[in-house]
């Protein structure tokens, strides 16, 4: 396994995130066990969940699977950066959901206590919300990192100016501000390339990558034929394009979830991939990822498939 810095931080995550959505609501938890503690003995050290993972099973199911594994062997705690997320409604209470400082604040307790950890090292707010004044988040978020409950924090869905204007603002105040944003970027999803990205790159922020499969697409005709129906009107859609990209991966000998990933990888904005097994096969096919070797007239033919879209305003202007 590899290791990149997360954005201009100095601390180290795996360039592979084991993102965990699907543990608890689509992977029972004796399952969801087993690939926690593959992932790790694999060398990953980066966990990604948020307080409203947990699907049918109510929110907060899956940070408290995840609490139950760690209590298991609380040595488990030392190696992982373990990063969950705020902003989700959580209740039907009005101000249970959001950036707000309360909300913040409170949400990261329950957070602690659901994964039965002190602190969290990344605390990323799941969505921008609008309605916040930075300084009542960054209110929260520094009372949070004085009392130890949290160390970095990221953004996840924000727009390129909310990435800058965070920034800005806490550069100014001469404190470190976002290092990462996990958003959604796929060779199929290019949109971040427009604002995003730059702005990740110009302010030292990581970018984490969620949907690397643009979910299922992007995986190949065999490993998507239980969701077929799902993806089956998608894929229609655009089926010169994916069979081009499924030929281009069978000439390479390669799988090709593991070329999207490794496509992921060859970006200089990416610090990690964020990936969602449902299964420890699943997981196992990602970690082949390494294995890929994509060359400068690879990269040129992906980018024939999959046009670039940015960045702006270049793309749609000169």
């Amino acid at each position: 396994m590899q290791y990149r810095s997360l954005g201009r931080s100095a601390l180290k995550v795996s360039e592979l995130a084991l993102g965990t959505m699907n543990l608890g609501p689509r992977t029972p938890e004796a399952e969801a066990f087993l690939m926690l503690s593959h992932a790790v003995s694999s060398g990953i050290n980066f966990i990604d969940t948020a307080d409203q993972y947990g699907g049918h099973l109510g929110v907060g199911a899956t940070e408290s699977l995840l609490g139950r594994w760690l209590s298991e062997d609380r040595s488990r705690r030392e190696g992982l950066v373990l990063a969950s997320k705020v902003y989700e409604p959580m209740s039907a209470d009005v101000n249970n959901r959001g950036l707000s400082a309360r909300h913040i604040v409170s949400a990261c307790e329950a957070s602690l206590k659901r994964l039965g950890v002190e602190t969290i090292d990344l605390y990323q707010m799941h969505h921008i919300d609008r309605s916040a004044p930075l300084d009542e988040i960054w209110q929260a978020m520094d009372r949070l990192m004085a009392q130890g409950k949290i160390i970095y924090v990221g953004s996840s869905n924000f727009p390129g100016w909310g990435i800058a204007q965070t920034n800005e603002r806490r550069g100014f105040q001469q404190r470190l501000g976002l290092v990462s944003e996990q958003g959604l970027y796929n060779l199929f999803t290019r949109h971040a390339e427009l604002e995003v990205i730059p702005a990740c790159q110009g302010y030292g922020v990581g970018l984490l990558p969620w949907s690397p499969l643009a979910g299922g697409l992007l995986a190949g005709p065999s490993s998507i034929a239980g969701r077929r129906q799902q993806l089956e009107a998608t894929r229609g859609l655009h089926s010169e394009q994916l069979g081009a990209f499924e030929a281009f991966c069978a000439d390479l000998g390669a799988d090709p979830s593991t070329v999207a990933i490794s496509w992921l990888l060859h970006q200089s904005a990416v610090a990690s991939v964020i990936i969602g097994p449902s299964s420890v096969a699943q997981l196992e096919q990602a970690l082949t990822v390494q294995s890929v070797q994509l060359d400068a007239a690879s990269l040129k033919k992906l980018d024939e498939i999959f046009p670039p879209m940015g960045p702006a305003p270049e793309a749609y202007a000169w």
